[in-house]
């Protein structure tokens, strides 16, 4: 065998040659060796990743070995379930708040009534304008404050009755049996305007029931009666119980009864008990009832003794007439202003209502009629129907919220409609020479309103078909001492409502 060392070099090795690697067999082992001497660096990074590899591999097989030799599996890691990572709850989008009903924008009114509210001869002043479609309030003065109405107190009286009352509703004059024999009793129904003028014959309230009819058919009535038959008449009771006294508010001026505005208010009397019926302003009496009296035992032809009581419970009825329907009454109330028509719608709105028969019962009756309306009452006194007392308190505000119902025809308040003045019209109380006058004429025809008066102010209330085609409602009050020349203030200021229309400005 050779024991010599066969990897000793044998000399340079010449460029391009492989080195020989010890251990390398044949020819394939040098071109390695060449390999590797012509890329030493290359060969160092790549045996050090052989290196890491095998080491790695190492420890695989060494781990291996190691579980293998473990007498028990050892158990396996417990995998814990990740906890859920909450879902944030969104924040919620701020809403812009929005609101509730949109507000339109507020017209600018530029048409000004302010100096012609300052006028001395208005007194203390209080006005509301409305417009009557809208509602919106244009123009205010005081008019949330309960204040004296003088006439146009007459509107709510209307109002009332219509509800109450109804417009068909007519008074009744009876006349019965008496319980003596020979006797007959003229019952008072209410009827202010039961007329003694012949029939045929108009007093200051045509279409009147006349006193001679309900005579004779009294006279018939009780000659066809066997029990009767020949038997004279010779004793009328007047029975005047369906109104309770006092007949006179404490609070009106008496001047009013002589200078022919206001009778006694009695359920039983003619003509609204004046000297002359044919006249709208006359002096009445101091005593209506035997004023009737008298002209009803006159007709009865005869001696007829005339006292004073009341019918017989169940008395047998010889006769009876009936006045004009509230409608009716109601329209001849408003044109002129008749106080009489007034106080009687006023005290059978009372009965009908069961809250009495006397001054004191109007409060109560009024105000219970005026609600069906609904319109706040709140602050509304009432004294009288006709409106001459200072005790009474009316807010404009009120009125201007009724007139919009009156303009609307809202169920028979048409009636008041038909009824009011009209300026520059032919009847009523707005046509006499002193009212829109010169520059204030424009408004004629297109001013429907009831007027009022008494010693400590003037009134005016009701609807303007303005110029600008504007519906609008209003009232204005001229209190305390004011004189007569308050009426042409009153006029000049509603002109110019009317000129201004819906462009009225509350400054």
């Amino acid at each position: 065998m050779n024991d010599q060392d066969n990897t000793a070099p044998q000399g340079p090795i010449a460029p391009g040659t492989a080195p020989h690697l010890p251990g390398a067999r044949g020819p394939g082992a040098a071109g390695i060796a060449g390999f590797l001497a012509r890329h030493r660096t290359a060969a160092w990074i790549t045996a050090a990743a052989v290196a890491f590899a095998l080491l790695g591999s190492g420890a695989v097989v060494a781990g291996a070995s190691t579980r293998s030799s473990a007498s028990a599996p050892a158990p396996l890691p417990v995998t814990e379930s990740p906890t859920p990572t909450p879902t944030p709850t969104p924040t919620p989008t701020p809403v812009r708040p929005v609101p509730g009903t949109v507000v339109p924008a507020s017209h600018l009114r530029t048409c000004s009534v302010a100096a012609l509210s300052t006028d001395s001869r208005l007194g203390s002043f209080q006005s509301q304008v409305v417009n009557a479609t809208t509602g919106e309030v244009l123009f205010d003065r005081g008019g949330g404050t309960p204040s004296r109405t003088a006439s146009v107190l007459k509107v709510l009286t209307s109002a009332a009755a219509l509800s109450v009352l109804g417009s068909d509703f007519q008074a009744t004059t009876l006349v019965v049996k008496g319980s003596e024999p020979g006797s007959i009793v003229l019952v008072g129904g209410g009827d202010l305007t039961l007329s003694r003028l012949p029939s045929g014959t108009e007093s200051t309230y045509t279409g009147a029931a006349h006193l001679d009819t309900l005579a004779a058919q009294a006279v018939a009535a009780w000659h066809a009666d066997p029990a009767t038959a020949n038997t004279p008449i010779t004793s009328l009771v007047l029975d005047s119980s369906r109104f309770g006294d006092p007949a006179w508010d404490p609070s009106w001026n008496r001047k009013e009864l002589t200078d022919g505005y206001m009778p006694e208010i009695t359920a039983l009397q003619v003509d609204g008990d004046r000297d002359n019926p044919k006249q709208s302003t006359s002096p009445r009496s101091s005593d209506p009832i035997g004023r009737a009296g008298q002209a009803f035992a006159d007709l009865l032809g005869g001696s007829v003794t005339v006292t004073r009581g009341t019918a017989p419970s169940g008395a047998t009825q010889l006769a009876s007439v009936q006045s004009q329907p509230v409608s009716t009454l109601i329209k001849q109330a408003l044109i002129v202003s008749d106080n009489t028509i007034a106080e009687m719608l006023a005290r059978l709105v009372a009965i009908k209502s069961g809250s009495g028969n006397t001054f004191s019962a109007l409060q109560k009756s009024t105000v219970a009629g005026l609600q069906t309306y609904g319109i706040d009452t709140t602050g509304i006194l009432i004294a009288d129907g006709s409106g001459l007392s200072d005790n009474n308190a009316v807010p404009p505000a009120y009125l201007t919220q009724l007139f919009i119902k009156i303009n609307a025809r809202q169920g028979n308040l048409g009636v008041i409609f038909d009824g009011l003045p009209v300026a520059g019209g032919k009847t009523g109380s707005l046509s006499y020479s002193d009212r829109f006058t010169g520059k204030n004429a424009d408004a004629d025809g297109s001013v429907f309103a009831k007027t009022g008066w008494i010693d400590t102010g003037y009134t005016l209330a009701g609807i303007i078909h303005a110029a600008d085609g504007t519906p609008l409602t209003f009232a204005v009050y001229a209190l305390g001492d004011v004189g007569d020349n308050a009426k042409q203030a009153i006029d000049t200021i509603t002109a110019a409502f009317y000129r201004c229309g819906n462009n009225l400005s509350n400054t």
